[in-house]
């Protein structure tokens, strides 16, 4: 985290000013939060003000006169995940299956057993069928943030379900 921090502050200070007179000391930039969150010791920041302020004086008409596009991108740390999806599992399509066995209603840690192989285990929902169903075709249906519900019928409320396998 403090690398990807300090990769950021540097390609900040490259564009927060073009002469050495107009320099930010980093703890004017951050408020106290953010400063406590970076964790550096007084002579740490002192040392990357210090290094800021010689590489903003030593190339500001450079940086000045590229383009915003023309300016390399800070490159993450290995250990950085690449952003996730926006709306995780809606680019998944739904699940369509029978159930193995029948099916007289629901409710938290029922596991559906389907004939492709999956398990679903239902997280959230109640229900008990007016007559049990013998292998109902069902649907698995993605949500947003990678939720998932299972609906036997149309009519009937959905079930949320995680997958087991």
């Amino acid at each position: 985290m403090r690398r990807f921090l300090l990769s950021a502050l540097l390609v900040a200070s490259s564009f927060a000013a073009t002469a050495q007179d107009r320099f930010v000391p980093v703890e004017q930039r951050l408020n106290a939060a953010q400063l406590a969150e970076v964790g550096l010791s007084p002579a740490q920041l002192q040392a990357l003000n210090r290094v800021l302020r010689e590489a903003e004086s030593a190339a500001p008409a450079a940086v000045a006169a590229q383009p915003a596009a023309a300016l390399p991108a800070a490159p993450l740390p290995a250990n950085v995940p690449a952003p996730a999806a926006m709306h995780l599992g809606l680019e998944e399509g739904p699940v369509m299956a029978r159930v193995v066995g029948d099916v007289a209603g629901w409710e938290p840690g029922t596991v559906f057993t389907l004939d492709n192989g999956q398990q679903w285990q239902v997280m959230k929902g109640q229900m008990k069928l007016r007559k049990t169903l013998q292998a109902p075709q069902i649907e698995v249906i993605p949500g947003i943030a990678g939720r998932w519900f299972l609906q036997v019928d149309e009519d009937l409320p959905k079930a949320r379900v995680f997958r087991l396998r």
